[in-house]
């Protein structure tokens, strides 16, 4: 059992320090603090996942540093375009879009991240891991579990938070849009107005959450009708 706890425990430090590498990328391309990530706690679990899989599925690469590369990328690359698509599959937004970059595939992923990852999850899988798993295999088993419950519960009830938050956030966005449906026919592409009254909202509402979210993503997508085919197919 107390592989368990390791295995979680490397899941929150990546999770952490995706946190704070995402943090620090803002602070030096915005000159200021984003709260970054989907959930509320700063942790990307994005991040903790990847490095989970590097350290435990490619462990017979780790002899060939080069295909441990092409193997990382992708892996991260499989990762990130997966999330991207069943997040927005199921609240109907798109947390990030890389179309804007010259290499991507549907704006998922993109050239520009692919090989970041891949450098940082060779230092990952051959000095991070190494080091935290023999950190946390000489902790005491008593404070080990403690560590784990803990940050797991933790990790639970603000996954669950999150997730009712982007809910209520996903349903603005459909009233939003039904609304435009409704008064609006002669508009040929709702996608910056939804989005622009959605914002306004967000702001009308004064909840921290919402805007933390909303600020944590600025370049987010609304994934709902567009009226041009809706009124081509009417006609």
């Amino acid at each position: 059992m107390n592989q368990f706890c390791i295995y979680f425990l490397l899941f929150m430090i990546y999770s952490i320090i995706g946190w704070l590498l995402e943090v620090v990328g803002k602070l030096i391309t915005e000159h200021r603090f984003i709260n970054r990530g989907f959930l509320i706690g700063p942790y990307c679990p994005i991040y903790g996942w990847g490095g989970i899989l590097i350290t435990f599925c490619l462990k017979k690469y780790m002899n060939d540093p080069f295909v441990m590369f092409i193997m990382i990328v992708l892996i991260c690359s499989l990762l990130e375009y997966f999330t991207s698509y069943f997040l927005e599959k199921i609240f109907k937004l798109r947390w990030w879009d890389y179309n804007h970059f010259k290499f991507n595939i549907n704006g998922r992923i993109c050239l520009e991240t692919m090989i970041p990852f891949g450098v940082g999850g060779l230092l990952a899988a051959y000095y991070v891991s190494p080091f935290f798993i023999n950190l946390l295999g000489n902790i005491n088993q008593v404070l080990l579990w403690v560590l784990t419950i803990v940050l797991l519960v933790v990790y639970i009830a603000d996954t669950l938070l999150s997730e009712a938050i982007v809910g209520k956030i996903s349903k603005m966005g459909i009233d939003i849009n039904e609304e435009i449906v409704k008064k609006y026919k002669d508009v040929l592409d709702n996608t910056e107005m939804i989005k622009e009254l959605f914002i306004k909202k967000v702001q009308e509402s004064k909840n921290y959450l919402h805007e933390r979210l909303i600020k944590a993503f600025p370049n987010f997508e609304l994934k709902f009708i567009d009226l041009r085919s809706l009124f081509d197919k009417d006609e």
